[in-house]
């Protein structure tokens, strides 16, 4: 087997990178960093997870990996689309990871400090962004179908770790209709189930406590 993959099954951007080789059926090994800790920490050159390993070849950064799977193995589905639908893509997948996955890992990281250096108001400032992100995407996101059209892309793979884990910080809610029925559309997935279900004994990791849904 020629490819291999580092990441943990809990991390958000292990299942962006694990959505696509699932859906496009490409043979890999997955191997957690909590049992392959030192290889990964001898290859990672950031020390962050996911990385891709192909024959020797070193692949960091989750949208990175999806673009080098669709160029060296690819698959039955196009993850990032040619022209304008291709810049669609690219914007959104900078959207879920940096507007919602990157802002809801705010009160992540405040649940993980120490009492006296707690910052409730930092946190607070974040959740509204997101609220601001969630109101957005509302606006922008159709009826049904997946991120851009009725095709599942890379800004699919993102979207659905990043709402996955950001509803469990701030709830997406009754107000926001298109964005909650577009995240039950991404729980459906079933390379996105797989993902989920990968994920479920290692929730007591979530800093904040999960929740007891999805």
């Amino acid at each position: 087997m020629t490819l291999a993959l580092y990441g943990h099954e809990f991390s958000s951007y292990t299942w962006k990178a694990l959505i696509p080789l699932w859906a496009d059926g490409t043979a890999f090994e997955f191997r957690s960093v909590e049992q392959h800790g030192p290889a990964f920490a001898a290859l990672a050159p950031f020390g962050q997870f996911p990385l891709l390993v192909d024959d020797g070849r070193v692949v960091a950064e989750s949208s990175i990996i999806i673009e080098y799977l669709q160029r060296h193995h690819p698959g039955p589905n196009c993850w990032i689309p040619d022209g304008e639908e291709g810049l669609r893509v690219r914007f959104l997948d900078r959207v879920f990871d940096g507007r919602i996955m990157d802002t809801a890992q705010v009160a992540v990281a405040n649940a993980l400090r120490p009492a006296e250096h707690k910052d409730p108001y930092g946190v607070e400032q974040g959740m509204e962004r997101l609220r601001r992100h969630y109101d957005w995407l509302e606006g922008e996101l159709g009826d049904d179908g997946w991120a851009v059209g009725d095709r599942f892309t890379m800004a699919d793979c993102a979207a659905a770790p990043a709402l996955f884990y950001a509803d469990w910080i701030e709830r997406i809610g009754p107000d926001r209709p298109k964005l909650a029925a577009y995240r039950a559309r991404l729980l459906a997935h079933p390379a996105v189930v797989k993902a989920v279900e990968q994920a479920r004994p290692f929730r007591h990791y979530f800093p904040p406590g999960a929740p007891d849904r999805d």
